[in-house]
């Protein structure tokens, strides 16, 4: 059976939120739908009936999601079709991993600051506020991190 009405209206406004982060819309199309189909595992041609695109728009949002760790593939043992699924703990993933790039771009905002270490105070002002943002997140998200796993570790007990 294939999404009623209110299911796609439900994906397309997942899809949008997506597209405000910078994804494509299909691919957050896709994130939409696997979050709330039924089964959680859906074939390429799956996706592609129930949310009306081509194949090859699945298979370019599929190779979007799955190097993040948000979608992955699966195979059942007695069968050939590929299948993709939200992966359990696959938004941790995909927000962790955003996170451990913090430290990487504070290192080049720090470069920046070397670059301009003899500018206008002025000039170096952006560079400042976004150094000490990232700054800032790079010493607290450990610790709202070390909160969320033992908020679902308790929770998963």
């Amino acid at each position: 059976m294939g999404p009623t009405e209110r299911e796609l209206d439900l994906v397309d406004e997942i899809a949008a939120a997506f597209e405000r982060e910078g994804l494509p819309l299909i691919t957050g199309r896709v994130i939409g739908w696997l979050l709330v189909s039924d089964p959680p595992e859906q074939s390429a041609a799956q996706l592609a009936e129930a949310l009306g695109v081509s194949r090859s728009s699945i298979s370019t949002a599929t190779r979007m999601l799955t190097p993040g760790g948000l979608v992955e593939r699966v195979r059942t043992r007695d069968s050939r079709v590929e299948l993709f699924r939200i992966t359990p703990d696959g938004w941790s993933r995909m927000l962790a991993a955003r996170y451990g790039r913090t430290t990487a771009f504070r290192q080049v905002l720090e470069h920046g600051l070397d670059v301009l270490a003899d500018a206008p105070a002025e000039r170096r002002e952006r560079l400042l506020r976004v150094h000490e943002l990232y700054a800032f997140l790079e010493a607290e998200l450990p610790a709202l991190w070390d909160r969320w796993e033992a908020h679902r570790n308790g929770r998963h007990r």
